[in-house]
């Protein structure tokens, strides 16, 4: 797994930015500032980004100005490789249930939940909310499920909305979960739009099953997998509305 300096030639190439240009920008922060230490010369920056050199605080902070990263994404750029996004999720959680009426969870919580998402009623269509830019980390996406597509009722109803990490997209095999709830969830795209459902793979990888909770009215499809059908990602979490 590539290290801090990958990470961050990746942030600066997603915004189309030359080395040189990133060490001008650092220095108008360092004047705006009033501290020359927040200035980044393009040569220690090449050498970061080759060598995966240790970080200052301050530079970083720079970096995350002019790469517009969030707190979030601030975060998994400084994560150790091999670190599981899920088990910094639970290490920053709080210990009691809690009304979010201001302050940081309330603000975590509208990121990717925000008012509109609830209140407007469910699409006819399972559908991919556009990426948003700095809202939170690249590799997110969200997603509601459509009235039509009713493959896990009743464990996630029509009109819920799911997060879905894209890097994990492997089908996993029936020895990697155990129940239900442990299953992997897919989101899908199909020739004909969005689907989302427990998923399962022939022996020679062609034909790829949308499998339907045991107690869904819908049956099994199939597509010929990468053809037909393409892994969107592996869903992380669901909001489900209880009454759809």
């Amino acid at each position: 797994m590539e290290g801090i300096g990958g990470k961050l030639r990746a942030a600066r190439l997603q915004w189309q930015l030359t080395l040189r240009q990133v060490e001008e920008r650092s220095a108008r922060l360092a004047e705006q500032w009033g501290n020359p230490a927040y200035g980044i010369s393009a040569s220690w920056l090449d050498r970061v980004e080759r060598e995966n050199r240790v970080l200052s605080a301050t530079k970083l902070i720079v970096l995350a100005v002019v790469y517009g990263l969030t707190a979030a994404q601030l975060l998994e750029l400084c994560s150790p490789a091999g670190a599981n996004p899920e088990s910094l999720e639970q290490s920053s959680s709080p210990n009691a249930t809690l009304l979010l009426a201001q302050g940081p969870l309330e603000d975590h919580a509208k990121v990717w939940l925000p008012d509109k998402l609830v209140t407007d009623p469910p699409p006819e269509e399972t559908m991919l909310l556009p990426a948003e830019q700095g809202v939170m980390p690249v590799h997110y996406r969200r997603g509601i499920i459509g009235n039509r597509d009713r493959s896990l009722e009743p464990m996630i109803k029509a009109g819920s909305i799911v997060l879905i990490n894209t890097q994990k997209r492997a089908i996993a095999s029936r020895r990697e979960w155990t129940h239900e709830f442990d299953r992997p969830i897919y989101f899908l795209l199909t020739r004909t739009g969005y689907v989302s459902g427990f998923c399962e793979l022939d022996k020679e990888s062609e034909w790829l099953t949308i499998v339907p909770h045991p107690l869904s009215y819908e049956t099994s499809k199939r597509w010929r997998y990468r053809k037909e059908i393409e892994v969107i990602g592996t869903v992380a979490a669901v909001f489900m509305r209880r009454v759809a």
